[in-house]
């Protein structure tokens, strides 16, 4: 019969446990043989940490705490009987102890866990049971060790008999193995000793001894435990002699001690093997026997690599003592007088040809607790050993000069590199050349730590200035370039890992990775210079001495990108060591993009012909990459014109590419044409790429749109994007930049259109929002959504946020109609933005609603972008005038409600219902942070209830918007007062302005309240009117216009416009500035200046939408005039008339350029606004410099600061500021100066650090910055800010602003 299942776990379990003990009373001598093997398994498995204990207390200690300590306890068989024989004995007790608990606590009498283990274990210890156990246990454990103890000295007795036999049998014995680290030398047998035989021994192997003494006493020693020797009080003496016979002449002799060393080294604790180490580190160099010495290092070296993982475990002088006898012996020197010869080598060659990388260094000095005490010791006692390094490298370096130089001396040395025979010995200019790799390495590490900076600069012996860290760079880089054929003969199987170039590539490489580092020893303008010395020999056309020109650029390029890469190496490149000097002479920046200009141009004569030449062209591409994907980088290359020289490369390889000839039958002529076709895609590729960078900033991207590569280069991206090339976070990153930056743009957004991205974008999106992978749908059924945005989404939600700006709405949307199809397939995937919002956001249909699988959802996510699209109100015009949102959201209110008898229902409180309730409040009105109040997507905490207010038609309840404070009774004020008597007198002295400008911010800052109203009209209104007179004022010619004296209706306007001039009229009679019939003054006045700004406008045949005749979007600034002058026309129109003249105007005042005969010809066509790519790009130039967290946050969430600034700046900061704040920001532009547009969204992003960086970490920074006003912020608070920032960087900016008229800014 088959056992049943619990037979077989029974027999499992028993299995498991080991041999089933025997009773004590029926103790029988097979059972006690049994235990004695397994208390010998034991013993034996722990016997290194016992022989290990430094005494015998520390040994009790070690087995009482086995359990802890050792993985495999509770597998000895030893464990496994004693766990058996205590269930057998008191396991009964235990159980029937368990049944009385068991109902004593049914009945309440013992409660908890704890309690009844507590109960358990007293119980079971006070037994009968558990005594007799303990008894009998003792009892038979006694006779047990007794007769392992007997047993323990007749296998000494034996093993001592074996020892005196050994002599005669040593050829065939246990040392066969010529190798030092044999295994055979690890498996002897033991013999115990006492303190008095292993005195014994040591007196045997002195030195004086006879010969057959000394080899049958280091017999019988090396059958000892080594752990015995170590802890004698012999051993002190013991090692003296040991290390004296390592020099016997006798090979075997040294060979056996060896073989001791190498058996302590592998089967003894540190504590121990320090011991022998110091002992070997004492050997005398100067013996003649280079093979017995090598072994002698390699043991060494061998245990220098493996100290390092076990030393922290032990006491720190047991590894101070392992440092500084190898630092002793590393730097010992023969002496002067010493009868070495000439060739005398020192212990740092041997270890060199052992460790020629010197790893040993490296592990001691990866850890800091024992970097800290080799960088001590260095510097306090072995300093030497520092300075042979850097004479070693010296020496080589001269060497090479010498090969470049081709001097006859050493003409042989560079035969002997160069030969590929095999053999078995080295020369003296190898180990010299061995020695020098070793110490290149060694000082390499060093340098990586503060510690070892620390020990520079050195004084060598044979030079009288000291040798700093940077000398120490200049000549790691002079060896890139100045190395001649290195050795092929030792070194062959790793020519390239031992190159003196690739050696001091993998250096430079690990100290561009470390921030200290870098900034101490590579970012200094000498480094630089040597790193550029080929570059600007080329540059001069002056001789270069250098084996492989190609290989030298690549590797110099290499370190100069990545210097370029981190932000502190960026400032050296651009600005130098000392930015003072760089006006002096030309940076780096300029070199290396004058360089690679040559290059595309193929104007380097050495480099002519080379198949080499695309490589060393693409890696100095990308070093200027580096640069002008910041926007200092960019503003310095600007004037050198690089984009047009990548352009024209293009170009050519463009032409070149359409014309490679078809392939014929021949096989030959097809591989190599095919080779041809791949590298001119490459190079194609790679200059698309570098076009494609420039568009990382918004100036960058104005320059990308000159070289007519802007489709070719989004055709690029998408492609590369689609094949998902860029797998760094780093490159998604870039990318979604790039993608941000294009979206600000028409052109660039209507190219991402014809690429297929869009179309892309949509489909992902579609795909996560209503279908999911087709490979889990049946596994795997989708979760509930929690979120409004299910995370799944959040990614294609932040994309189309970042991507749907009014620019791209307006050229994707404008004059398009939705399709409000009356039937809709679910298998109908949207493939543009405009079926997005058809399915998802004007869902005024059934068949919409029945087309999508989760409606709620995907109409959340509708209107949640439909939120965040409006917040910009150009965008929520031409939505609202095209697609009427307003009325569908009111329509599907007023369908959302309770169906009942009595009289009208009430609205059903649901996701959808409370999300187009803040949706209609932020579109219907318009107000600042303490102007307009947004209801809540929640519930009320306390009631559970919706607290807001929902309706179904206009107008939007008052409980919506804050009430206006009374203004208190206006106080006389000297400074105000003074200010309005200097803007009202006729006479004008010299530096009028100025002074009116120190006024006027003395009267900001300590009563900015002010500064409103009428008082606020007539200060702009009289500074402006006396600059417009000033011909060195005025920045634009102002022309002649007579406004139309018949009254303008706002039917003659657009459906924008009139949009606009109804939400203004309303906003304006809310502030108590406008009166019943502004709207008939306010289209006046959008009339006239559209009349008048035609005059200066120019003709542009183009594609795009908001090139036509009228401005694309609506006058944000001419209505803030409007209601700054409480809807005075003609004075509106006059003041806008006389501003239109100044240079702030084409910063404030958009339309003022709209298709404006005062910007090239190229500009217009662009369609791009000198707000993004002057003032938006300077935003994020000085954002890098005075926030830099701010930056990184921006970066890292792939949104830009160009963007978000040219949306506030385009409204003129409605709905973000509150009235009196925007006033203060178009009065400060106006008497300060337009550059302070520059300087308040600087201010602003300051204000919004912490928010910034909290939602950047909560992955919804573009969002936030679209959706929120600016809560608490006064643009008087940070005048002081403001003003600290003019000094640093007016010029500059106000340089830019006025470049705006030329090509290419």
């Amino acid at each position: 019969m088959f056992p049943g299942p619990g037979e077989t776990r029974r027999r499992r379990r028993r299995g498991c446990q080991g041999p089933r003990p025997p009773k004590m009373s029926h103790f029988t001598s097979e059972d006690e043989v049994l235990l004695q093997s397994m208390l010998r398994q034991l013993l034996q498995s722990v016997k290194e940490k016992i022989t290990g204990a430094p005494s015998a207390e520390c040994a009790e200690e070690i087995l009482l705490h086995l359990e802890e300590t050792d993985e495999n306890f509770h597998n000895y068989e030893f464990v496994k009987y004693l766990r058996q024989y205590i269930k057998n004995t008191v396991g009964p007790v235990i159980e029937e102890e368990t049944e009385k608990c068991t109902s004593a606590q049914s009945q309440g009498e013992i409660s908890g866990y704890e309690t009844l283990v507590q109960h358990l274990t007293k119980k079971a210890r006070e037994s009968k049971e558990y005594r007799e156990m303990m008894h009998a246990l003792k009892n038979v454990m006694m006779v047990v060790v007794e007769s392992l103890i007997n047993k323990f000295e007749e296998d000494r007795m034996h093993d001592k008999e074996l020892a005196s036999k050994a002599k005669k049998e040593r050829q065939s014995g246990y040392y066969t193995d010529n190798c030092s680290d044999s295994d055979s030398s690890f498996n002897q047998s033991y013999a115990f000793m006492s303190q008095e035989q292993l005195q014994l021994l040591t007196e045997k192997l002195d030195p004086s001894q006879p010969k057959e003494v000394r080899q049958e006493a280091l017999q019988t020693l090396c059958l000892a435990p080594a752990s015995d020797i170590l802890n004698s009080e012999s051993w002190p003496s013991l090692s003296k002699h040991l290390t004296i016979s390592l020099a016997d002449p006798d090979a075997t002799f040294s060979e056996k001690i060896l073989r001791f060393y190498a058996k302590t080294f592998s089967s003894s604790p540190f504590n121990m093997t320090k011991e022998v180490y110091t002992s070997l580190a004492g050997l005398d160099v100067s013996n003649s026997d280079v093979n017995r010495l090598l072994k002698k290092v390699r043991l060494l070296n061998e245990y220098q690599k493996e100290a390092p993982s076990s030393w922290i475990r032990h006491p720190e002088k047991y590894m101070e003592e392992v440092v500084e006898s190898t630092l002793s012996l590393l730097s010992l020197k023969h002496k002067p007088n010493h009868p070495a010869s000439p060739d005398f080598l020192n212990p740092m060659h041997f270890l060199a040809l052992l460790d020629i990388k010197a790893v040993w260094f490296k592990k001691w000095t990866h850890a800091y607790y024992s970097r800290r005490v080799v960088f001590r010791l260095l510097e306090r006692k072995y300093k030497s050993l520092i300075n042979a390094a850097v004479q070693q490298c010296l020496y080589y370096f001269e060497f090479c000069k010498a090969a470049v130089n081709k001097n006859p001396k050493v003409g042989d040395f560079s035969q002997q590199h160069c030969s590929d025979t095999q053999d078995f010995s080295y020369t003296g200019p190898e180990l010299q050349y061995i020695y020098f790799v070793h110490s290149l390495c060694l000082l390499g590490r060093l340098l990586i730590y503060k510690e070892g900076q620390n020990l520079f600069p050195v004084q060598l012996k044979n030079k009288k200035a000291t040798v700093s860290i940077t000398d120490v760079l200049v000549l790691f880089v002079q060896l890139i370039y100045s190395s001649p054929s290195y050795p092929k003969t030792a070194l062959a199987a790793h020519t390239e890992n031992y190159s003196p170039e690739s050696l001091v590539m993998e250096i430079l490489q690990v100290f561009c990775d470390q921030t200290g580092c870098a900034a101490k020893c590579l970012y200094t303008d000498t480094v630089i210079d040597a790193l550029l010395h080929p570059v600007q020999s080329l540059l001069n056309g002056t001789e270069v001495y250098i084996n492989c020109l190609e290989t030298t650029l690549l590797n110099v390029a290499d370190i100069l990108a990545r210097i370029a890469g981190s932000e502190d190496g960026l400032s050296l490149l651009l600005y130098g060591e000392n930015e003072k000097n760089a006006k002096d002479s030309p940076t780096a920046a300029h070199v290396l993009v004058q360089f690679t200009k040559k290059l595309l141009h193929d104007d380097i004569s050495l480099l002519s012909g080379s198949e080499f030449m695309p490589v060393v062209k693409g890696a100095f591409i990308f070093v200027c990459r580096q640069m002008y994907r910041t926007c200092e980088g960019l503003q310095m290359l600007i004037p050198y014109g690089l984009h047009e020289s990548i352009a024209e490369a293009w170009r050519k390889t463009s032409l070149l590419s359409e014309r490679v000839p078809t392939p014929v039958t021949d096989a030959d002529s097809t591989s190599s044409i095919s080779q041809e076709s791949k590298t001119s895609l490459l190079w194609e590729e790679t200059l698309l790429d570098a076009l494609l960078n420039f568009s990382t900033t918004p100036k960058g991207l104005f320059l990308l749109h000159s070289t007519d590569a802007m489709n070719d280069c989004v055709n690029f991206m998408f492609n590369s994007l689609s094949k998902k090339i860029q797998t760094n976070e780093y490159e998604d990153f870039g990318n979604r930049i790039i993608v941000t930056q294009m979206a600000a743009t028409p052109m660039a957004a209507v190219a991402l259109q014809n690429s297929g991205f869009v179309k892309a974008l949509v489909t992902e999106l579609w795909a996560l929002l209503e279908c999911g992978k087709d490979d889990l749908r049946i596994t795997q059924p989708k979760s509930t959504p929690v979120d409004p945005i299910d995370q799944s989404c959040q990614k294609s939600f932040l994309f189309l946020v970042n991507l749907l700006t009014y620019p791209a709405i307006f050229e994707l949307l404008s004059k398009r109609d939705i399709p409000n199809k009356p039937m809709y397939s679910f298998r109908e995937v949207p493939t543009d933005i405009i079926d997005i919002i058809d399915r998802l956001i004007i869902l005024n249909s059934e068949a919409k609603i029945h087309s999508l699988f989760n409606y709620e959802q995907s109409h959340i996510f509708g209107l949640r972008l439909l939120n965040v699209l409006c917040c910009e109100l150009n965008t929520l015009l031409l939505l609202e005038t095209q697609y009427k949102v307003s009325q569908v959201l009111l329509t599907a209110q007023e369908e959302n409600v309770t169906e009942t008898s009595e009289g009208p229902g009430v609205f059903i409180i649901d996701g959808l219902s409370v999300e187009r309730n803040h949706v209609l409040v932020r579109i219907n009105l318009i107000g600042g942070p303490q102007e307009r109040i947004l209801p809540l997507r929640e519930l009320d905490k306390d009631s559970g209830l919706y607290p807001w207010p929902m309706f179904s038609s206009l107008p939007v309840p008052k409980c919506y918007l804050a009430e206006i404070p009374r203004k208190a009774e206006s106080r006389q004020d000297k400074d105000l007062d003074k200010l309005l008597k200097l803007l009202r007198s006729p006479d004008k002295p010299t530096g009028w302005a100025e002074i009116c400008r120190k006024q006027f911010c003395k009267v900001m800052k300590t009563r900015p309240d002010s500064i409103s109203g009428p008082i606020l009209a007539e200060l702009i209104e009289k500074f402006v009117s006396h600059l417009s007179e000033s011909k060195t004022d005025c920045y634009f010619s102002m022309g002649s216009y007579k406004a139309m004296d018949a009254d303008v209706k706002k039917e003659n306007l657009s459906s924008v416009q009139q949009l606009g001039v109804e939400m203004t009229v309303r906003y304006g009679k809310y502030l108590n500035l406008l009166k019943e019939d502004a709207e008939n003054g306010l289209c006046f006045v959008l009339k006239n200046c559209e009349e008048f700004l035609k005059q200066q406008q120019r003709t542009v045949v183009s594609s795009l939408c908001c090139l036509q005749e009228h401005y694309a979007g609506y006058d944000w600034f001419a209505s803030s005039i409007f209601l700054i002058m409480s809807g005075d026309r003609e004075r509106t129109l006059m003041f806008l008339q006389q501003f239109s003249c100044l240079l702030a105007s084409a910063f404030l005042w958009l339309p003022r350029l709209h298709l404006s005969m005062h910007l090239p010809v190229t500009t217009v066509e662009y369609g791009i606004h000198p707000v993004y790519f002057c003032s938006a790009h300077h935003v994020e130039m000085l954002l890098k410099a005075e926030l830099p967290l701010v930056c990184s946050a921006f970066h890292m969430s792939g949104f830009t600061p160009s963007q978000i600034c040219l949306q506030w700046i385009t409204q003129c900061f409605w709905n973000y500021m509150d009235w009196s704040e925007i006033c203060h920001y178009i009065a400060i532009c106006i008497f300060l100066g337009p550059d302070y547009q520059i300087y308040i969204c600087i201010s602003l992003f300051r204000h919004l650090q912490q928010d910034i960086l909290k939602h950047t970490e909560a992955r919804d920074l573009q969002v936030f910055l679209k959706e929120e006003a600016l809560h608490g912020f006064r643009v008087s608070d940070y005048l002081d800010y403001m003003e600290s920032l003019e000094e640093l960087y007016r010029p500059m900016l106000l340089k830019d602003m006025r470049n705006i008229r030329t090509q290419n800014t």
